[in-house]
């Protein structure tokens, strides 16, 4: 029998649409961690950390403009932790054993979670970029910057719904695929997305320089603010890439194994 890819994927993006309509709590929760890790750090510390950044002037006006980027990642990985889970109880319950029976495109499957993934991740981000803007974050980004942050952003989150879609195949219970993408969470605690890599012991500097996330935060952060991108802009492209593929690569690969293995 013949299959659409298209229209099969299509399919697979209705089904995933309307998980998210008829559980919209998982949505606003996905929200809820990054939304409290604003509120905290901006009202807490933001006082103290921005005259840190800003010198003797700085306040939580120049922090909050720090720590939003840092933040929207945060917002991204645990999107990406919904993703995992996501695709965890489809593969548990049984019910990928059952399209695997019906005449529809293998592929659709996995695209249909990865695209609804996007859109939940977007309706993520645009509840924390709000509560970002009322409690002052001021971006000052032309639309020539505007456009790149969100050609970038649409890129990074591609990269780790893919990762995490991997994570949640490979995972053999919906408890662990919640656990595993955890470590994507923590990544810009343990880079430039609270204080600058400078602060930081030398040792923690050097794996807060070179892990994934803080070319990508820097890149956005000047991208918003009208800074200097610099070589970061490339780089964060360059991991971006990279995630993005090992994670389609090895998604595909785990979903195409023997069933039997799992």
């Amino acid at each position: 029998m013949t299959t659409y890819p298209l229209r099969d994927s299509a399919t697979m993006l209705r089904r995933n649409l309307r998980h998210m309509l008829r559980y919209p709590s998982m949505t606003l929760q996905l929200a809820g961690l990054p939304v409290i890790f604003l509120l905290l750090f901006v009202y807490v510390f933001g006082g103290a950390l921005g005259a840190g950044i800003g010198g003797p002037g700085g306040g939580r006006a120049e922090y909050v403009n720090y720590v939003t980027p840092g933040i929207i990642l945060i917002a991204v990985a645990a999107a990406g932790t919904g993703t995992a889970i996501s695709v965890a109880m489809d593969m548990t319950e049984g019910i990928v054993a059952r399209f695997r029976t019906m005449s529809i495109s293998r592929a659709s499957v996995l695209t249909g979670h990865v695209l609804g993934s996007m859109i939940q991740t977007l309706i993520t981000l645009v509840i924390v970029v709000g509560v970002a803007l009322l409690v002052g974050f001021r971006p000052s980004a032309d639309p020539v910057g505007w456009l790149a942050a969100l050609g970038l952003l649409a890129l990074v989150t591609f990269a780790i719904v893919w990762l995490c879609v991997a994570l949640g195949l490979v995972s053999k219970t919906v408890e662990g695929a919640s656990n595993l993408p955890m470590p994507l969470t923590l990544l810009p605690f343990l880079g430039s997305g609270f204080v600058p890599t400078d602060s930081m012991p030398t040792v923690v500097r050097v794996f807060a320089e070179y892990q994934p996330f803080t070319p990508i935060m820097e890149t956005l952060r000047n991208l918003l603010t009208g800074g200097p991108v610099g070589n970061s802009g490339a780089i964060a492209v360059a991991w971006s890439v990279g995630i993005a593929l090992l994670g389609y690569l090895w998604a595909r690969k785990l979903y195409n194994r023997d069933p039997s293995r799992r």
